[in-house]
């Protein structure tokens, strides 16, 4: 049956900031009655709500703290907790060390701590984290982005999705990504810095990830403002011989397993 496919639908992948007709990055992986709300940038609980309420995500798994990736978490606390959703548990969250604490900050207005763990059952990531979701394995990698950062590898019924979140070309996303179905990488950078730490892949590098890690198709995603989507793919082509898409919002995509896996 369809609804039993692993499917990824990008709700935005805009960077640094939403646009007009983008949100920031997020996506819900869906499949054999499961979802995950994989990053909650800007403006992605609304894109959600198209396929699913909150009260109907399995679990939230979010890659990093920078804003772009996890600002609807704060919105997504209200609703849990202060309108007209109801849960009936926490929803599982799982981040970065100090998620936790970082959403109470922000949320608490007075002397008594904002009860985030009323809204989300946190989960606090490592290198080599696995949880079992629903239909889902998820398997997480930290990867090189000056921050606290991870992949994910999602697996269901034979086929495999792997993100990179925000991150430098790096071993940890490659060995995740080995002979992964499909790969959704970011192409932020028009360029690698000329000094400094490098932090995202250019579109080279992304196809460069892509072929290392025999990758059966390649979605590119996080297309810095000094990129056009048609740019990022063309730059990734080059480097990787296999189907090269570009996550636009709304977009669907079903994970089939790649052909001789």
């Amino acid at each position: 049956m369809a609804s039993d496919l692993l499917r990824l639908t990008v709700l935005g992948s805009a960077t640094p900031y939403a646009s007009v007709d983008n949100p920031c990055s997020g996506y819900l992986v869906s499949g054999g009655g499961t979802r995950v709300w994989v990053d909650a940038g800007s403006g992605t609980l609304a894109g959600l709500q198209r396929h699913a309420r909150l009260d109907e995500v399995d679990a939230i798994w979010i890659s990093h703290l920078h804003a772009d990736h996890s600002a609807d978490l704060l919105t997504a606390y209200y609703a849990a907790l202060f309108a007209d959703i109801r849960l009936s548990a926490p929803i599982p969250l799982y981040g970065p060390p100090g998620i936790a604490d970082r959403l109470a900050h922000f949320l608490t207005n007075g002397p008594t701590r904002s009860p985030v763990e009323s809204a989300f059952a946190v989960h606090e990531l490592h290198d080599g984290h696995r949880a079992r979701v629903g239909a889902f394995t998820l398997t997480s990698r930290a990867v090189a982005h000056g921050v606290p950062a991870f992949a994910v590898r999602i697996e269901s019924e034979g086929r495999s999705l792997v993100y990179s979140g925000d991150t430098a070309p790096c071993a940890g996303l490659t060995r995740l990504a080995e002979g992964c179905d499909v790969l959704l990488c970011e192409a932020e950078s028009d360029h690698a810095p000329g000094e400094g730490s490098q932090v995202h892949h250019t579109p080279e590098d992304t196809g460069d990830t892509a072929a290392a890690a025999r990758a059966g198709r390649l979605i590119v995603t996080h297309v810095g403002r000094f990129l056009t989507p048609e740019q990022a793919v063309a730059r990734a082509s080059a480097r990787y011989a296999g189907p090269v898409d570009y996550a636009a919002p709304g977009a669907t995509f079903p994970v089939r397993r790649a052909p001789g896996a």
